[in-house]
């Protein structure tokens, strides 16, 4: 019977080995690391600009301990998720992805590669009733 259940343990470890490494923003958005510096935001149903930069904001203040003032860039516009297939994602850096223009527009939108916000507005977008679902984590 033990021999069944670590074999069902190990079988299940070889499966899931994406779930062990993603991380849950404030607002339930996945980040995954994706290696060389980029990160992926895994959407869900009706997520927007806002939901993406809070996902990535809340990741690189809290998990990367970057500071406020860092920039982050859209690595790769929305598309579809390297890590979750049939999901839409945003892959986010810490530096400019090569060749893209940086100069910000009016609008917020992860439909450039290149657009870019502090570390601290794109966290700030995760302050919204709509996320009371985590009422233990403080906000420094």
């Amino acid at each position: 019977m033990a021999r069944h259940a670590n074999l069902a343990l190990a079988a299940l470890l070889i499966v899931l080995p994406g779930a062990a490494l993603a991380w849950r923003a404030v607002n339930g958005h996945e980040v995954q690391p994706l290696g060389g510096g980029v990160y992926e935001v895994v959407g869900r149903v009706g997520s927007g600009a806002a939901d993406y930069w809070c996902g990535i904001g809340d990741f690189a203040t809290v998990v990367l301990g970057v500071a406020v003032v860092q920039r982050i860039y859209v690595w790769r516009p929305v598309g579809p998720s390297v890590v979750r297939p049939g999901r839409k994602a945003v892959h986010f850096a810490l530096s400019p992805p090569p060749g893209a223009e940086t100069a910000t527009g009016y609008s917020l939108t992860v439909r450039r590669a290149g657009e870019n916000l502090s570390a601290a507005i794109a966290r700030q977008y995760c302050h919204d009733s709509r996320f009371d679902e985590f009422p233990w984590r403080r906000w420094p």
